[in-house]
């Protein structure tokens, strides 16, 4: 942010303190076992989601999340308001997307599908909050929400700014495993930007809007795991490729 609020020079300060900063953050926290502090899904997510796990020990400390969440949770969340922030996305962009999904479709005790079953309209500040005591415990609690919506947004259906209102825009998706179609818009300052996916048997389908005067590119998921990038501008375009 220095340089944005035009203070370029202050830059390596920070950075410096940085650097600093995660060293003496891994002396005292990292083990070399692979995870972090008491091993929680929050302790682990929180430093991997920011960047600051010694370098060539990210999948390690990625699995430990993973088998948390599988099997001391049932693939269920584990977090509280603070490590939902990241979850979602950080299960997707190191390749377990479908965990993620499996998070997120849950109707069992906790995730935010056993709050709707249980009648909410909005999101409980605790994941008990049909039990828990009301003294402090709001009905109406957005933090808990965590990085879901941005999750359904910018990862099932691929949208991202690239720059203010949407004036570029990246289209990157990522299908998941039990999902065969995602249909998402959004009404940007822009204009109206619509991307839709489908699974029609070997074949991935991507269909995406792009806003009059904006332009985008596309990076389409391949089968052998690789993305192939797209320059379009605006209009309506549909891509083709074989299954991811």
């Amino acid at each position: 942010f220095a340089p944005i609020a035009g203070h370029a020079g202050d830059a390596p300060v920070f950075l410096s303190q940085a650097d600093s900063v995660r060293t003496a953050f891994n002396a005292r926290f990292f083990n070399e076992e692979g995870y972090y502090d008491n091993n929680t899904v929050t302790a682990n997510v929180l430093p991997l989601s920011f960047g600051m796990v010694p370098q060539g020990r990210e999948e390690d400390v990625f699995k430990h999340i993973v088998d948390k969440t599988v099997n001391d949770f049932d693939s269920h969340v584990s977090t509280g308001v603070v490590g939902i922030q990241v979850l979602m996305r950080t299960l997707t962009e190191y390749g377990r997307g479908d965990l993620a999904y499996r998070i997120a479709s849950a109707d069992t005790y906790p995730s935010w599908g056993y709050m709707v079953r249980n009648g909410a309209t909005t999101i409980w500040e605790l994941w008990n909050g049909n039990t828990a005591d009301p003294a402090m415990n709001s009905g109406n609690h957005v933090m808990l929400l965590g990085d879901l919506i941005i999750w359904e947004y910018e990862y099932l259906a691929g949208i991202r700014p690239l720059k203010p209102g949407y004036k570029e825009i990246e289209f990157k998706p990522y299908p998941v495993e039990g999902l065969s179609f995602v249909k998402c818009s959004f009404k940007s300052v822009s204009g109206e930007i619509k991307a839709e996916w489908k699974i029609e048997g070997d074949e991935f389908i991507y269909d995406v809007t792009v806003p009059k005067g904006c332009k985008a590119r596309v990076l389409l998921p391949q089968a052998d795991g690789t993305r192939r990038a797209v320059s379009i501008r605006s209009g309506r375009h549909t891509f083709k490729a074989g299954r991811p």
